[in-house]
């Protein structure tokens, strides 16, 4: 009896009691987890004391082919290790091979897509590479190095290690056959007066060594665009004699290669606030354009010099019309075949208003040219030099010039990863066009799309937003233009225009990063942190949700009613915000006596979660309340915006 009594006494006790809840913090205000500041990189954003960064310095002897469409060279790399760390191999990028028989980019671009090569089959042929050893103050021996490729990158085993604050000097040969579609980036035409160059990805450059992943060595698929080291060039082009060349930097022998008039004529162009002709439509193919040594031989050899720049591109044809003005120095010049679209006799002053609208705005051209070349390459920006497609006129020419040229700024001079982090050039570079245009174009408005909020939530309801933070080749080659340009794009408008809703506290902290990073490489986190400094403001919940995440902006007007006692009519708005990125609100209240109430609500109200109850004193009972009604958010759903009595 007494074990059946223990039995029943057990099957009476209670349940335990149920655990409380055990959760983390998963609030949209969050903390953003950035990767841990040090004195490399500071906490505030900024470059830390021991921040470093390597150089190349290029030496270059190249010669164009003109009959087997084919360049062969010969450089001199001078590579600088600033880094802590000693180096027993180096890293090159070898960008022709994408079109090597085989290449990873045939899986990924067939023949006819923008970054294929339309079925041409190259590559890089590499002579040798060799160090230069200097064991005395004459003595000079070469090494020849191993070498292992790797599709689009070339891992150079040094015979001796290169230790911190060390220098090496790497000769290589190199040859390869120029295609007609280079991938969109580079590539060469035919016209009636002959062929047009425009080289790119023209020579094995350095890999970035940096202090977030060591050697950068992701493969050139295409999509993807390109991180380089900054640097000094010394280059010598040896093209056809009746070519002229257009290339970055400026030109050392102009005596050797350009005739009197001309130089007479950029001088004048230099100063001139609009566009001077250096060789005209009706002189284009002349002999008397040539000076006159092109007599004595076939070819002519154009020498450059630039500096602290992180690539160097040229163009070369027969049948270039040139002109040219400027602006405080710096010299923004065209170049364009004669079958190029009659618009084209623009370009100059497009490209001026640009150069000009950019520095004014936010940060110094610091170069002393700047060029647009007309050519089979749709638009693709190098330093001080860009293609843009012959074909395009009107407001389309205007658009690939201030874009491409924007491309001076990300990235050029902020030199960032393009190939991981497309968002940080392209994104930047969309965000300074809309402004640049709206410049150009006060009443023209063919081109608001571009920070809309509207047509934003147009695309985001499609379902196929994806995340800025993906790297260029992992996007949908369709969307690209979508999330790597234009959202990002959009989030920096919204930010500036509606979050902040300060543009003067935006531009400066815009203006700080451009400044702080201006010829080093800043990662997002440092963009993040330098904006969040300037601005003072934790924006965690804004860069998650717009740039690594897709959550979208939803709010909603849930209920309303009024509350009427001896102190008179509060009326009570009860708001939700069922997206996933929170933001400020805007409320218009339409009241029984025609009074029309506006108020902003910070988005420190979604701390405590996604609903909230609005208490406010009104005169009369509420009859409407709009939630946004400026439109300025991309809500994914506005038909819960709007609350009206019935």
């Amino acid at each position: 009896m007494l074990a059946l009594a223990l039995v029943v006494a057990v099957l009476q006790q209670s349940p335990p009691t149920p655990l409380p809840p055990q959760v983390g913090d998963t609030s949209p205000f969050r903390r953003l987890v950035l990767p841990t500041p040090g004195l490399v990189r500071e906490g505030s954003g900024r470059p830390g004391p021991r921040y470093w960064q390597q150089r190349a310095d290029y030496t270059i002897r190249a010669t164009l082919d003109t009959a087997r469409h084919s360049l062969r060279g010969d450089e001199t790399i001078r590579y600088g290790n600033n880094s802590p760390d000693t180096l027993r191999y180096v890293w090159l990028q070898l960008d022709q091979n994408l079109f090597a028989d085989g290449s990873r980019s045939e899986a990924l671009n067939p023949p006819g897509t923008r970054f294929a090569g339309g079925g041409f089959v190259g590559g890089y042929t590499i002579d040798y590479v060799r160090a230069v050893r200097r064991t005395g103050s004459q003595t000079v021996r070469r090494v020849s190095l191993g070498t292992t490729t790797n599709g689009t990158v070339m891992r150079v085993d040094l015979d001796e290690p290169l230790p911190p604050g060390g220098v090496l000097s790497l000769e290589i040969a190199y040859a390869f056959q120029i295609p007609e579609h280079g991938g969109d980036r580079m590539g060469r035409e035919q016209f009636p007066g002959g062929w047009l160059y425009e080289l790119a990805q023209w020579y094995p450059r350095l890999a970035v060594y940096d202090d977030v992943r060591g050697w950068n060595t992701e493969q050139y698929l295409g999509q993807g665009e390109f991180y380089l080291e900054y640097g000094d060039f010394d280059v010598a082009l040896t093209v056809p004699a009746s070519f002229l060349v257009a290339a970055t930097g400026t030109l050392l022998n102009p005596v050797a290669v350009l005739t009197p008039t001309q130089r007479a004529r950029l001088a004048t162009a230099l100063k001139s606030d609009t566009t001077v002709p250096i060789v005209a439509k009706a002189e284009v193919g002349q002999s008397f354009t040539r000076p006159r040594s092109s007599r004595l031989s076939p070819t002519l050899t154009w020498r450059f010099s630039a500096k602290n720049v992180r690539d160097f591109a040229w163009a070369a044809a027969p049948n270039f019309i040139w002109d040219a003005s400027g602006w405080q120095g710096v010299l923004v010049q065209s170049f364009y075949p004669p079958e190029a679209n009659a618009d084209w006799a623009r370009s100059t002053e497009f490209a001026r208003h640009s150069i000009k609208h950019y520095s004014e705005k936010w940060f110094r051209y610091p170069y002393p040219t700047a060029i647009n070349v007309a050519g089979p390459v749709g638009g693709m920006e190098y330093p001080m030099i860009v293609f843009c497609s012959h074909r395009s006129g009107g407001l389309g020419l205007f658009g690939v010039t201030t874009h491409e040229l924007g491309h001076e700024w990300f990235p050029m001079i902020v030199g960032s990863n393009e190939r991981l982090y497309m968002w940080q050039d392209e994104g930047f570079n969309t965000f300074m066009n809309i402004y640049s245009t709206r410049a150009f174009f006060p009443d023209v408005s063919f081109d608001r799309e571009r920070g809309n909020a509207q047509a934003w939530a147009q695309f985001v309801r499609s379902g196929r937003d994806e995340p800025p933070m993906l790297p260029a080749d992992r996007v949908d080659p369709p969307l690209l233009g979508q999330i790597e340009y234009n959202k990002p794009a959009t989030g920096l408008y919204l930010l500036r225009h509606y979050v902040l809703a300060d543009t003067t506290r935006f531009d400066a902290a815009f203006r700080e990063y451009i400044r702080r990073w201006a010829f080093k490489h800043p990662t997002p986190a440092d963009f993040f942190r330098t904006m969040e400094d300037g601005l003072g403001e934790d924006l965690s919940w804004f860069w998650r949700g717009w740039f690594y995440r897709t959550d979208v902006i939803d709010q909603a007007v849930d209920s309303v009613r009024a509350r009427n006692d001896s102190s008179g009519t509060t009326a009570l708005v009860y708001l939700a915000s069922p997206g996933g990125l929170p933001m400020p609100v805007d409320l218009r209240l339409t009241l029984a006596n025609g009074a029309v109430e506006t108020v902003r609500l910070p988005v420190e109200i979604w701390y405590r979660g996604n609903r909230y109850a609005y208490a406010r004193r009104v005169a009369a009972d509420p009859v409407k309340v709009e939630i946004d009604p400026g439109m300025n958010l991309p809500d994914v759903r506005r038909e819960n915006n709007v609350w009206v009595k019935q």
